[in-house]
């Protein structure tokens, strides 16, 4: 009860007290840098697309983030510390390119977490932690800086005959199973019309049904659906 009440006044009277460079304060810093960067790794997983997914990252997300707290616990005051800790480390070379530029965020943020874990910035690090967590989930479920809302592009061929007929039930299928649709060309054959729309399905993991229906109808020839990666844009 009593390192409950020390650590909810640590952090009510955060920058007005010098840091503890104590075994227990140390074991609090690294513990809590462990759960922070579990936490942060765990948004990341959740809200990362894209095929450059790597487990190893992912790990050395919370692993990181705990080293740099030791960092700041083994320099503590000592500036001949901090620089010898900078030798050191520009010794080592690190060759692996990180291929999104949201992984160098998240490395980023992963940094300063430790920092602020190990010089005991508690409250910091926590709100911190929740406010980034917070605005990456926003971006992730609002989809922000999506050039497209369409899901990708439908390719419909329709012979000659019934034309008017054929017209209407491919509208009226489209519109069944997509939540908006945009006619973007329609070439004109001896054998028939090419169309192409920009389509966004009502439940893309569907688009199988969404084919059989288009396959069905009366005058309908060749059908393609390509779908777009949610990581790029078409």
């Amino acid at each position: 009860m009593g390192n409950t009440q020390d650590f909810l006044r640590m952090l009510a009277e955060e920058g007005n007290w010098a840091p503890a460079y104590t075994p227990a304060a140390m074991a609090l810093s690294l513990l809590l840098a462990f759960v922070l960067g579990q936490f942060l790794a765990w948004i990341y997983v959740r809200t990362h697309s894209g095929l450059s997914y790597s487990r190893t990252f992912t790990q050395s997300l919370v692993l990181m983030n705990m080293v740099v707290a030791l960092v700041m616990f083994v320099i503590g005051n000592s500036i001949v510390t901090a620089f010898g800790l900078i030798g050191a480390l520009a010794i080592i070379r690190f060759r692996n390119v990180l291929k999104d530029t949201r992984d160098t965020v998240f490395v980023f943020f992963t940094l300063v977490l430790g920092m602020a874990c190990g010089s005991q910035r508690y409250l910091a690090a926590i709100l911190g932690t929740v406010f980034l967590a917070t605005a990456v989930v926003y971006l992730h479920f609002t989809k922000f800086g999506s050039l497209s809302s369409y899901d990708g592009h439908l390719n419909c061929r329709l012979g000659r005959d019934n034309r008017e007929k054929a017209d209407t039930d491919l509208l009226s299928v489209i519109k069944t199973h997509c939540q908006s649709s945009r006619r973007v060309s329609v070439r004109e054959a001896q054998d028939g019309s090419e169309y192409v729309f920009q389509v966004r399905l009502r439940d893309p993991s569907r688009s199988g049904e969404f084919l059989d229906a288009l396959y069905q109808l009366a005058g309908i020839g060749e059908v393609g659906l390509i779908l777009r990666d949610e990581h790029s844009e078409i």
